[in-house]
C-alpha cells in the first residue's frame, strides 16, 4: 500500500468533459490519475445514487482510508497523484465534500472544468434519462428539479473550495476553451501543477462524448433499478424464466418520446443561469463570452 495521498482532485463539473481531461492528465509522465475514475471517497455512501453507489460498493473504496489509498499504489515516483469525481461538486444535494477533503489533504489542488451552463444542464437531464432516473419531459424536469440547475451554479460549487484551499490551489477552465486549444489549456494546467509544461498528450481526441441530440429512450426507471438491486439478486433466480425475461424486456423497453423543445428549455434556463454566471464572473474575475448558448447564440 502506498503511504502517499492524492494531491489533485478534479471535482467536476459533471457533463463538462471531465473524462477527457482525466485521460489527458493521466498521459503525463509526472501525473498519476487513479482508475477507475469517480471513486467518490469523500461522499457519504447514502448520498450516492445508483449506479455510482453500486460501483463504489463493488470496489469498496469507501470502506477505509487504506482501501482508498490502494488506488494510488502504482503511482511510482509521479509528482502528482490525482482522482476525478464529479460528485464532489453537486452541492447542496451532496454536502460536506470540501470539508472532508481539506481535512484529508489540506495541501491538495482542486481542478474544476466548466461548460456553458445551459448546455451542461440539458446534458445532465439526458444523462439522467439514460440512467433510467428521469421520465419527465425536458422542460418539465428542468423546471421542477432544482438539482439540474444547482450543478451548473458554478460559483456555488466553487466557493467552499476557494475558502478552504485558497485561490492559488484552485484552477478553473472551460470545456469550450479546452476544445478550442487543448495544448494551450493543458500547458496552463501543467504549469499550475509544477510538472513539465511542454508535454503534449499523444491523443487529444475527446473521450466519452455522447451527443445530446441523439434519440433517447426513457425506460421504466424504478423497475430497471430494482432489476440491479440486492433484493433482485437474491430472489430473481427463484422466479420462472419466462417472468424474468418479461421483466428484462419491460425494464429496458423504450417509450416513444415526444420531440423535446430544446429552445424552450434554453429560454427557461437562461435568466437564472445568466445571474449565476454573473456571480461566477465576479468570483473569478473573468467573463465567459465563450458560452454562446447562455448568451442566446
Amino acid at each position: 500500500m502506498t503511504g502517499r495521498r492524492p494531491n489533485l482532485f478534479q471535482v467536476g463539473a459533471m457533463k463538462s468533459g471531465t473524462s477527457s481531461l482525466h485521460v489527458y492528465l493521466a498521459s503525463h509522465p509526472e501525473i498519476f490519475m487513479c482508475e477507475p475514475k469517480e471513486p467518490c471517497y469523500f461522499v457519504e455512501l447514502a448520498d450516492l445514487e445508483w449506479p455510482a453507489r453500486q460501483t463504489v460498493e463493488r470496489f469498496g473504496f469507501w470502506r477505509s482510508e487504506a482501501a482508498y489509498l490502494e488506488l494510488f499504489a502504482d503511482a511510482g515516483d509521479a509528482r502528482v497523484l490525482g482522482e476525478s469525481s464529479t460528485n464532489y461538486s453537486k452541492g447542496p444535494k451532496i454536502a460536506g465534500v470540501p470539508e472532508r477533503m481539506a481535512t484529508f489533504a489540506p495541501e491538495a489542488r482542486i481542478l474544476y472544468l466548466m461548460r456553458d451552463p445551459v448546455e451542461r444542464t440539458i446534458s445532465h437531464y439526458w444523462h439522467a434519462v439514460r440512467q433510467r432516473k428521469e421520465g419527465r419531459d425536458l422542460v418539465t424536469a428542468l423546471a421542477e428539479e432544482p438539482h439540474y440547475r444547482e450543478v451548473s451554479h458554478y460559483a456555488l460549487q466553487l466557493r467552499p473550495y476557494l475558502e478552504l484551499f485558497g485561490a492559488e490551489r484552485v484552477h478553473t477552465l472551460t470545456l469550450e476553451a479546452l476544445r478550442g486549444d487543448p495544448c494551450r489549456e493543458l500547458r496552463s494546467v501543467f504549469i499550475w501543477l509544477g510538472v513539465d509544461p511542454d508535454f503534449e498528450p499523444p491523443d487529444l481526441a475527446p473521450r466519452h462524448v455522447t451527443p445530446d441530440d441523439l434519440e433517447r429512450v426513457r425506460g421504466r426507471g424504478r423497475l430497471e433499478r430494482f432489476r440491479h438491486s440486492v433484493l433482485w439478486n437474491a430472489v430473481g433466480r427463484l422466479m420462472p424464466a419466462a417472468l424474468r425475461r418479461w421483466g428484462r424486456r419491460l425494464a429496458a423497453a423504450p417509450v416513444e418520446r415526444a420531440s423535446e423543445d430544446r429552445q424552450r428549455a434554453a429560454e427557461l434556463l437562461r435568466p437564472q443561469q445568466l445571474e449565476q454566471t454573473s456571480e461566477l464572473a465576479e468570483l473569478l474575475g473573468r467573463d465567459f463570452s465563450e458560452w454562446r448558448t447562455l448568451h442566446g447564440g
